[in-house]
């Protein structure tokens, strides 16, 4: 049985907490994309990689459409040049699924994968996401990849009116393979904004590249048109970091670091 998903309001409230005060606190934020707040108070799981937290105004975004952006897959993969595969496995409830990201490492880094669990929330005008990482009898860890683990990540969704709004971010990712974890938490800050600036550009193109290619298929809005395998919750089991073979990766530049993640 995964103890992981009985714990799942639990980390919830691991999201919502800091983001809380993120929002609280904006004036202490950069305004459009922040360069990244970090705490240790929040953390899900004993670890030295960092909480990074990180905002951007989405001018002529709604928050449906940055909502579909965030889900849609199949768009992803026309703007997301880090990633090397993803999709979905399969589906938990209405409201959530298990599914698959790797994505492209610099040399001599290896490339990294995740199998996450992910949940949504429509909140009002507002939405919510968040992933941690589970393990899937199916999917174990690639020998060409190292299995990076999500001890969470989540996007909170608020609409700002009728065509603007804004994207918090929070994530706390172990990267795995022995890296050094001055690297990992500087990565997260280099990279993460220029993730979030992208992510918006994706959305100013979305509604067009949307209309030409299955344009009324949205099944994380509409349950009904969701065709994913059940997946039996038994199946499945929280993903430790410390369960995962270190691979020695320490032979790398600052620079390489500070490409070596889209967290």
């Amino acid at each position: 049985m995964v103890a992981g998903l009985c714990q799942h309001s639990e980390k919830l409230s691991f999201f919502i907490c800091p983001v809380t005060e993120c929002i609280q606190n904006r004036s202490a934020l950069y305004h459009g994309c922040t360069r990244g707040k970090t705490t240790g108070d929040f953390s899900p799981l004993n670890t030295l990689c960092e909480l990074c937290i990180q905002l951007i105004v989405c001018k002529d975004v709604t928050a449906e459409t940055l909502y579909d952006v965030l889900h849609d897959t199949s768009y992803r993969k026309k703007w997301d040049t880090n990633m090397i595969d993803t999709f979905d496995i399969g589906r938990l409830t209405v409201n959530a699924d298990v599914g698959y990201y790797s994505w492209k490492c610099p040399s001599p880094l290896k490339n990294r994968d995740f199998v996450t669990m992910r949940s949504w929330l429509p909140l009002g005008n507002d939405y919510l996401i968040i992933n941690y990482s589970v393990k899937h009898p199916e999917y174990p860890p690639k020998k060409d990849y190292v299995r990076a683990v999500s001890l969470l990540t989540g996007y909170l969704i608020q609409s700002n009116g009728a065509n603007c709004c804004t994207l918090y971010y929070l994530t706390q990712v172990d990267p795995r393979g022995s890296l050094p974890k001055w690297v990992v938490n500087r990565a997260s800050q280099l990279v993460a904004p220029k993730a979030m600036k992208k992510i918006y550009k994706a959305c100013l193109k979305y509604p067009e590249w949307k209309r030409k290619h299955e344009p009324n298929l949205k099944p994380w809005r509409y349950p009904e048109q969701n065709m994913l395998p059940c997946i039996n919750v038994a199946d499945l089991t929280v993903q430790r970091a410390d369960s995962l073979e270190n691979i020695d990766e320490t032979t790398f530049s600052d620079e390489d670091a500070s490409l070596a993640f889209i967290l």
